[in-house]
C-alpha cells in the first residue's frame, strides 16, 4: 500500500479551474486502477486550518495498491494532466502507513497496520468530523495550537487540509521523528489540554489518526520542497 498526497497551486486568475476541479476530477479518480481510496481536499492557510480557505491551494490524498499504480496515474491520467496544465506549482508525498487507527467516511483507508520499529521523519495525519453543536469550541483553540506546533522541537512542516468549510478538517504534519511527534501531541501543555476537552467534550461525530513513514517527495510548494533534506 502507499498513501500519495499532492497539494497543487493554481494562480490567482485560474482559481475557477481549482473550485471546478473538485467536481470534475471526481469521475476518473473513481475509475482509476489500484486506488482504494481518495479525497479532493481544499487547504487552509500557514499549514494549518483556517476559516478562510485558500482558494489557490489544494490537494488530494489517495490510497494505492502498489508504486506501479500511483505511477501509472501520476504520470497519465486526466487529473495529472489538468495539474501540469493548470497548476503553478505542485509538490507530492508518497508514504508507507505505520499505524492507524479511527475511520474516515466510515472505511479504514490506511487498513491496520503493525507499525515496525523506525526512527526517520514521521507524517502525522489527524482528521475529524466536528460536530455542528461543538464548532464553536474547536474554533477557539486552532490558532493558539498552530503557533505551538510550529514552533515545537523537531517540526518540518505541515498542510491544512480538509474537504468541508469550518466542519470536515485535517492537519498532515511532518517530523524529525516520532519523538518529535510525541513531544508536540502529548507533553505540550496547551495541545494537552485540547486533547482532552475533545474527549470530555465529545466534538468529533468521526475522527481518525494516522503515522507514516515519508518514502519519497518531490516538486515545491511555496518555491521549496519542505521535506527534500530529510529524506535524501
Amino acid at each position: 500500500m502507499i498513501v500519495s498526497l499532492t497539494i497543487v497551486r493554481y494562480r490567482k486568475a485560474l482559481v475557477p479551474f481549482a473550485l471546478l476541479a473538485m467536481a470534475v476530477h471526481r469521475l476518473p479518480l473513481l475509475f482509476a486502477h489500484g486506488c482504494s481510496f481518495w479525497k479532493l481536499l481544499g487547504c487552509g492557510h500557514n499549514g494549518t486550518f483556517d476559516l478562510q480557505p485558500d482558494w489557490q491551494q489544494w490537494g488530494l490524498l489517495a490510497v494505492w495498491d502498489d508504486r506501479e499504480s500511483f505511477n501509472r496515474f501520476y504520470r497519465s491520467s486526466f487529473v495529472s494532466r489538468w495539474w501540469k496544465a493548470l497548476g503553478h506549482e505542485r509538490w507530492t508525498v508518497l508514504c508507507e502507513p505505520l499505524q492507524s487507527h479511527g475511520s474516515w467516511d466510515g472505511k479504514e483507508p490506511f487498513g491496520k497496520p503493525t507499525g515496525q520499529n523506525y526512527d526517520g521523519p514521521v507524517a502525522i495525519l489527524t482528521r475529524a468530523t466536528i460536530r455542528f453543536s461543538r464548532l464553536k469550541n474547536f474554533w477557539s483553540h486552532v490558532d493558539e495550537v498552530a503557533g505551538v506546533m510550529a514552533a515545537s522541537p523537531g517540526y518540518i512542516t505541515s498542510v491544512g487540509i480538509g474537504e468541508a468549510p469550518v466542519y470536515r478538517q485535517a492537519t498532515f504534519s511532518v517530523w524529525q521523528n516520532l519523538e518529535a511527534a510525541k513531544g508536540f501531541a502529548y507533553r505540550d501543555k496547551k495541545h494537552a489540554e485540547v486533547i482532552k476537552k475533545t474527549r470530555q467534550e465529545n466534538w468529533y461525530s468521526e475522527e481518525l489518526f494516522a503515522r507514516f513513514k515519508p518514502l519519497e517527495t518531490w516538486g515545491t510548494i511555496g518555491s521549496k520542497n519542505p521535506l527534500k533534506q530529510h529524506l535524501s
